[in-house]
């Protein structure tokens, strides 16, 4: 599923309108490899995560679609038709999508998400707790990835610190595709896949 979105999103998304779009910048300087490779220390990428958050919002906001700022923010960072430019995107529409179902992308919720902040969640049962940023796969046990932003979902903060090390069955598919893509090394998932349900070693 996620290797025919990355098809469609690179070959099909839309040419990106003259001018350049203030999110698309934004979320190329948030989301730029290099960048992400000089982060140091647990949790360096959250904020990114955020900004990117409120960038897509503050975008459709402003008229624009989500998909053609992350096509043009991947070409303004150089990283357009690769493998990691799929990932990134869909990773940052998929917590779009948490952040609407949360409740927020409120005045309030996006004034803390502009400034790399965790915004409180307004809608559902979590409603009145923060919306974290957590890792899909955990730092314990896949390193590499900690400070990716594609590794990176928002969670109610009661949820992502009752997630502790482990490895879900989500989590290897993930692992797996990233492998596959070349964008995890053969340590990483050889760790990965030998976790058990737990988050144990095999």
């Amino acid at each position: 599923m996620l290797k025919l979105f990355f098809a469609l999103l690179l070959v099909v998304a839309p040419s990106v309108q003259a001018g350049t779009s203030a999110s698309a910048v934004a979320i190329a300087s948030l989301t730029d490899p290099a960048k992400l490779a000089t982060l140091k220390g647990e949790g360096a990428a959250n904020p990114r995560l955020q900004k990117c958050v409120y960038w897509l919002a503050y975008a459709e906001e402003q008229g624009e679609k989500p998909e053609v700022v992350l096509d043009e923010s991947a070409k303004l960072n150089k990283t357009a038709g690769t493998p990691y430019a799929g990932f990134v995107s869909w990773g940052l529409l998929e917590n779009l999508k948490i952040a609407k179902e949360l409740g927020l992308l409120t005045p309030a919720g996006m004034a803390e998400l502009k400034r790399g902040k965790s915004a409180t969640i307004t809608k559902g049962q979590y409603a009145g707790q923060e919306a974290e940023a957590g890792l899909v796969i955990p730092k314990a046990v896949c390193p590499e990835l900690q400070n990716q932003v594609m590794n990176l979902e928002l969670l109610p903060a009661s949820l992502n610190r009752a997630k502790s090390d482990k490895v879900t069955d989500r989590a290897k598919v993930f692992a797996k595709e990233l492998y596959d893509a070349k964008l995890l090394s053969e340590e990483g998932w050889t760790k990965v896949k030998g976790c058990d349900p737990a988050g144990s070693t095999k």
